[in-house]
Formats: structure tokens, sequence, C-alpha cells
């Protein structure tokens, strides 16, 4: 840890990290935090971790504002995330976490404008994961899915356990998320997720033996990808919200379908609402990696400061 009131220069922040004795330890950054009691304070978590989320409620009591791209606080349990917005309210400081949904894309920012302005939201549907995005956009005749699956782990678009992401637990994240910024109160099994593995791959012991299972269901996939063709269509695994039901599932979609025409590992979210009935408004982009992620984490962090100034 690594605390100097006037500053930390920009051109030596590693070396002075490194050099401090301070051990890092959670409950005693955040008590030294409260104890300077500086103006303008922002805590701003870019882990994924469980334990620093928990301190959120105590950081937002301190009068001290959040940025994060952490789902875990805004997707646990409902009363969890209405309790973090409340105290933010009350203590007249910002809770933000754009970066939730579509890393630096502007997905919940826009949703909210929306509705703040009286829109009403018919439908979300939303591709929603890099790694997946990247997996059925270059899934094409002739290419073996457990390639594409491998490929993708090699260029860490994956976890280090791919099913983890062809599983749609992180998409059942997102999707939360946005469902709540809507108004429902959504808890996580309230999202139908239709799986994309067969069981096989699901119940492998170690991710050499998923890689094996995942080989011998190459047909499967292929029959999938074929049958898609042949009506004209391409595979995602897309996320919708619809009149307050959650479903996440591998769909085929045309080409009158914005989904038709992702590239790469983007991200697309699709908002039918009553003044985007006839051409729904679509917010595309990359949805993940470090220097994106970091853009939006910078902008709350510009934005919390003008507010509180």
């Amino acid at each position: 840890m690594l605390f100097q009131e006037k500053g930390i220069p920009l051109d030596r922040w590693s070396h002075e990290l490194k050099a401090s004795e301070l051990p890092m330890d959670i409950e005693g950054f955040i008590a030294r935090m409260k104890r300077l009691n500086l103006a303008n304070t922002i805590f701003v978590d870019n882990t994924a971790s469980q334990e620093i989320a928990s301190h959120y409620a105590s950081i937002l009591e301190a009068s001290i504002s959040i940025s994060t791209p952490n789902k875990i606080a805004t997707s646990s349990s409902f009363d969890q995330y209405k309790l973090l917005k409340t105290i933010a309210k009350q203590r007249g400081v910002l809770f933000q976490y754009e970066t939730n949904v579509g890393a630096g894309l502007p997905v919940i920012s826009t949703l909210n404008d929306l509705i703040l302005s009286g829109d009403r939201i018919r439908k979300i549907e939303a591709v929603l994961s890099g790694s997946l995005s990247f997996i059925f956009n270059n899934f094409k005749p002739g290419v073996r899915f457990s390639e594409i699956v491998k490929e993708a782990q090699r260029l860490g678009y994956t976890e280090p356990d791919p099913r983890e992401d062809l599983l749609g637990l992180d998409v059942r994240r997102k999707l939360i998320i946005l469902a709540r910024e809507t108004g429902i109160a959504f808890e996580a099994g309230e999202v139908t997720v239709q799986p994309v593995l067969p069981e096989p791959c699901v119940e492998a012991e170690t991710i050499d033996s998923f890689f094996e299972e995942l080989e011998k269901v190459d047909p499967y996939f292929d029959n999938l990808l074929t049958k898609a063709i042949s009506k004209g269509c391409v595979l995602r695994l897309a996320a919708t919200l619809e009149d307050a039901e959650a479903s996440i599932s591998l769909v085929e979609v045309n080409s009158n379908h914005p989904f038709f025409h992702l590239e790469g590992s983007d991200n697309m979210i699709v908002f039918t609402t009553d003044r985007y009935k006839e051409r729904p408004l679509v917010v595309r982009g990359p949805g993940a990696g470090a220097e994106v992620t970091a853009a939006g984490v910078f902008s709350e962090v510009i934005k919390i400061g003008n507010f509180l100034s």
C-alpha cells in the first residue's frame, strides 16, 4: 500500500509502491483512507474480488464515491444492490459501475438516459461476452468448434477454463445488472440459461478432459451451424430481457438482425423502446480489454470529480 497526501508522482508510482513498507490489507487501507478524510475522495476497485466488494457499503457510508468494473456487488442480491445505491444517494456521493457491462461502452448510461427522459424499455437484446462473440463470429464451415475455443483461450479471450464463459455465467451477471437498472428486482435464479455445452463437457474433471469431450461433440456444433446457414442465419449467444423475463441462449439470427454483422470480439446491445421501436437503438464496440475498461473507469473518475467539485 502507498499513501502520499500531497500526491503520488506518475513517473515513479511503481517504484514508490514497491518501496513501500506497508503490506496490503484492505481493512487497513479503508481505515487509513477514512482517517485521512480528504476532500472529494474516490475509491476505485479494479479487481473481481468478493472481499473488496463487501466493503462498498462502509466506503459509501463514509461519503466516499466508488468507480468499479467489479460486477460482484451489483449482481449479488437485489437487496445489496439497492442498499448501495440508497447509501450513495443519502451521502451525496456517486456509485459508478458503467464498466460492469460492455467495458468502456456507454451501455448503463444510455439505458439510464432513456428511462430518465421518459422512454419505456420494451426489450433488450445483447451479446455481452467478448470471448463468446469471438468464438461464434469465427465459427465457420470447415472450422472445428473445439479449435475456435482453444484459439480463444490461447488469445486470452476466455477464462483459463473456457466453460466459465460457455456456461453463460458472466453474461448472466451482466444481464441481471441491466434488468435491475430498468427497475426490475431480479435475482440470479430468475434468469433462464439454456446450456450451450453438452453435459459430458460440463462434467469433465479437468480442462484437458473438457477439450477431449469438446472434440467429441464437434459434429453436434457442425450440425447447429449447418442448420443456421441453410436458413441464411448465423449463431450468436444472446441475452434477452423482455416482459420482465430474462434468458440466455444460443440463437439463429438472419441478416435483418443487428447481431448478424458482429465481428471479432465486439459486444452489441440493442434497445427496443417506445421511442426506438421501428429502428432499435444499438450500442456496439469492444466489450472487453484493459485499455477500453481503463478508459471507462477514468471517465467515471472525471465524472465523479466534476460532481463533487
